[in-house]
């Protein structure tokens, strides 16, 4: 599309996307939604967030087994961070300073110092940890393992697992509502998003997915987007190439949109106004308006885009 969304009042911001084939990071400008840099990264990017007040972008290399850690602002590269084997998904604890790593070919959470920059703990978890969830409070991470089947809660002090909740299969992104009354793990192959109690570990509901048009195992749920103030949720369906609008309260699905070719990763801008899809058959990044819950634009990006998040200016 060749629209452009509007930012209204809101600050301008970055988004940054990971292309796992190119073995880059797009960064794109919010006001003018085009790419206005290309960054070198190591291989297989993956995993991306920012830490210490957004002024570091942290980015999973899988096929170099580290993290590296590059100037939001200049976009050099700092420093890299020891993460295990193969990287692939990572979530920062609310205290800024403990990133816990999923090493999908070892089977371990890396839990990092970003600090001291040392890591601090490998916890053994099921087979090819993926989605990693964190509580609001930061009491407790949830990893899911794909071929386990699991969502593992893990105690963020003693970091030994407390709890296992048998999901749907391979399992693939976990997210928390924001009062931490429950976390969501979508389920690639099974087709379905668990809603856990995390106090109980008991799945209480299971969302599912039906497309006019699709096979079932065509509509793959991978990346998760739950609104702060809970009152709008979005699921990336994969090779179905769409995003569900699910209300949280009630778990119904309230819409499909078209976004571009296989569908993976889901980000909010800061205001949470706009969110950001990465699409990687189609190598572009879709804006979809939230309360509008319609797609705005589309950004042609690296190969692969594979994650996604923005920073406030």
């Amino acid at each position: 599309m060749a629209l452009v969304a509007s930012a209204g009042e809101a600050a301008a911001y970055k988004i940054f996307v990971s292309n796992e084939k190119s073995n880059t990071v797009s960064v794109i400008d919010s006001e003018t939604m085009a790419v206005v840099e290309t960054i070198d990264v190591g291989q297989r990017p993956r995993g991306i967030t920012v830490a210490d007040g957004n002024k570091h972008l942290l980015v999973a290399v899988g096929d170099d087994d580290t993290v590296e850690v590059y100037d939001t602002d200049t976009y050099e590269r700092l420093y890299t961070l020891p993460s295990g084997p193969d990287p692939e998904l990572f979530v920062l604890h609310p205290d800024g300073v403990h990133l816990y790593i999923a090493n999908e070919d070892d089977n371990l959470v890396t839990v990092v110092d970003l600090k001291s920059r040392s890591m601090v703990s490998e916890i053994p978890v099921g087979v090819e940890p993926e989605g990693m969830g964190v509580s609001p409070d930061g009491t407790y991470i949830v990893n899911t393992s794909e071929t386990t089947n699991m969502a593992h809660f893990i105690d963020t002090e003693s970091h030994e697992i407390t709890a296992n909740v048998l999901v749907d299969q391979r399992p693939r992104f976990a997210e928390f509502k924001s009062d931490g009354s429950e976390v969501w793990v979508s389920s690639e192959i099974g087709g379905t998003v668990s809603v856990i109690d995390p106090v109980e570990h008991k799945v209480t509901h299971k969302i599912t997915f039906e497309v006019p048009g699709l096979r079932p195992e065509a509509i793959q749920p991978v990346g998760i987007a739950i609104a702060k103030d809970m009152s709008i949720a979005f699921v990336a369906l994969g090779p179905a190439n769409r995003v569900a609008v699910i209300d949280p309260a009630t778990y119904e699905v309230l819409d499909y949109l078209l976004v571009g070719q296989r569908v993976w990763q889901l980000g909010f801008s800061p205001d949470q106004d706009l969110l950001f899809t990465t699409n990687g058959v189609s190598n572009d990044v879709s804006v979809i308006d939230v309360a509008d819950r319609e797609v705005v634009n589309t950004v042609q990006v690296g190969e692969f885009p594979w994650g996604v998040v923005a920073r406030p200016e």
